[in-house]
């Protein structure tokens, strides 16, 4: 219990008489290293600046602590005494600390995905992956293609529409489906009903991306479509312009189902002949494999309840 009683040993008005505490610290050095010149090094401190603070430390305790021989030094019974006491100080101040520090901040994985996929399916839903794991972060990056998990990269999201290294470790998340889709108020101009199945009209605006230009041509393909001589066109720098048009109602876009999965429950398209799988699919890619319980094992389980949500 403080007191503010002079003379009481818990007074508040008296003062603890300590030895400099910096002196103190660099006894405790050259004590342990059995050098001055080390513990300058250790302590980024010249080796007189080491051996002023114990001459000083000396001084202040009225006994020797070293006994200096050549170029090392050998603690005095009175040094060996001290050097145990400060250790045990040191030792307390340190475990306190750490108790009391806060927790350093997970270091973010850092998630590279195509930029379509980022904007139209995966930023949309990412405010429930932290809902479901807050310790988690993640760092978004946009990009396609072919990269190098040097390159500061942890994970990345791509459809296997190229070579990746064989080190890499491909998960799968889901199978792609594409179709054309467009403004629900144009569907019947540009996707007329004939015996009840959809055609498309000769007059039909195609929207096409510079990103995927050959989307239309492989989807009349898998579909067994015929192809209109001269359709209206317009081509789009990357696929999202050309997904956007068709949420404009600008045209027809062949659009994969999870990226404008949104857009369809929402109203904003339709897709007149539905989705049909084009023999691609996206993988989570990583350069080792993932445990279940590790960060990036969260993410891939969540990943694949999405796609299949």
């Amino acid at each position: 219990m403080k007191t503010d009683i002079p003379g009481d040993k818990n007074s508040q008005l008296s003062r603890r008489r300590l030895p400099p505490l910096s002196a103190l610290r660099c006894f405790e050095a050259a004590a342990r290293l059995e050098s001055f010149t080390q513990a300058g090094a250790t302590l980024h401190l010249t080796h007189g600046a080491i051996s002023r603070a114990v001459r000083a430390l000396e001084e202040d305790l009225g006994t020797p602590l070293f006994e200096r021989r050549s170029q090392r030094v050998f603690l005095t019974a009175a040094g060996a005494e001290l050097l145990h006491s400060v250790t045990q100080a040191l030792d307390l101040i340190e475990s306190t600390a750490s108790r009391l520090r806060a927790p350093a901040p997970a270091a973010p994985l850092v998630l590279s995905c195509e930029p379509t996929l980022l904007m139209r399916w995966l930023i949309p839903r990412m405010p429930g992956f932290y809902a479901e794991h807050p310790q988690v972060p993640i760092q978004l990056l946009a990009g396609g293609g072919p990269f190098s998990f040097g390159a500061g990269i942890d994970l990345a999201i791509r459809r296997n529409d190229f070579a990746w290294s064989r080190d890499t470790q491909a998960h799968w998340l889901f199978d792609e489906a594409i179709g054309p889709v467009c403004r629900p108020e144009r569907q019947a101009d540009w996707t007329p009903a004939t015996a009840g199945l959809a055609q498309l009209a000769a007059q039909a605006p195609r929207l096409h991306s510079a990103t995927r230009p050959h989307a239309w041509q492989q989807w009349l393909q898998l579909q067994q479509q015929p192809v209109a001589p001269t359709p209206p066109e317009q081509v789009f720098e990357h696929f999202y312009f050309s997904l956007q048009a068709a949420v404009a109602g600008l045209g027809l876009a062949i659009a994969p189902w999870q990226l404008v999965r949104d857009d369809l429950e929402g109203g904003l398209l339709c897709a007149p002949f539905g989705f049909v799988a084009d023999g691609s699919a996206y993988y989570l890619l990583s350069p080792q494999a993932i445990d279940s319980d590790s960060a990036s094992g969260k993410l891939l389980h969540w990943l694949r309840r999405q796609a299949l949500a």
